[in-house]
């Protein structure tokens, strides 16, 4: 009998304890977080770079096409077919490095967006344990918080924890 009494004693005790529960509005984190905005500006950058190159060669292979155009005209037929397979095998040559480096761009891009947002969560969940969370949500769009009350908005701390750690 004293078992069982304890044993609800234990039980009452544990079942009384309230879980903290947050939600973070991952959306707002995102999109305010200066390493992300910093991260977008950079692939920016080099994409604005690639797009400047890549139509630099365009042109310039443009003129040589437009060249060739001018000086066939006055070759044997024989020989403007083989300098215009030449041209057509240069052309499919730079349209595939061109090909290469945006993919090269996209991946690398992907790359550092899926780490950012690895090392979100992560901060996520080393703020949840040092502020005694049971859990946190993820709210915005697309979260799976439907509603929470605002004192359980624990989003604007989290973005201040991930901005002052990118600071330093």
């Amino acid at each position: 009998m004293k078992k069982i009494v304890i044993a609800l004693a234990l039980f009452s005790v544990f079942a009384c304890q309230e879980s903290k529960i947050g939600f973070v509005d991952t959306q707002k984190v995102m999109n305010d977080y200066q390493e992300k905005m910093d991260l977008e500006e950079s692939l920016k950058v080099k994409m604005e770079a690639f797009g400047k190159k890549r139509d630099s060669i365009s042109q310039s292979f443009q003129a040589k096409a437009q060249a060739f155009q001018t000086r066939a005209q006055k070759m044997a037929q024989s020989k403007a077919e083989e300098e215009y397979a030449q041209l057509q095998q240069q052309g499919q040559i730079i349209g595939q490095q061109l090909q290469q480096e945006e993919q090269k761009l996209q991946m690398e891009s992907q790359t550092e967006m899926d780490s950012l947002i690895s090392k979100v969560k992560k901060e996520i969940n080393a703020y949840g344990k040092s502020n005694g969370y049971t859990y946190i949500l993820g709210g915005g769009e697309g979260g799976s918080v439907l509603y929470g009350a605002e004192a359980n908005d624990v989003t604007d701390p989290v973005l201040k924890v991930l901005n002052d750690g990118y600071k330093k």
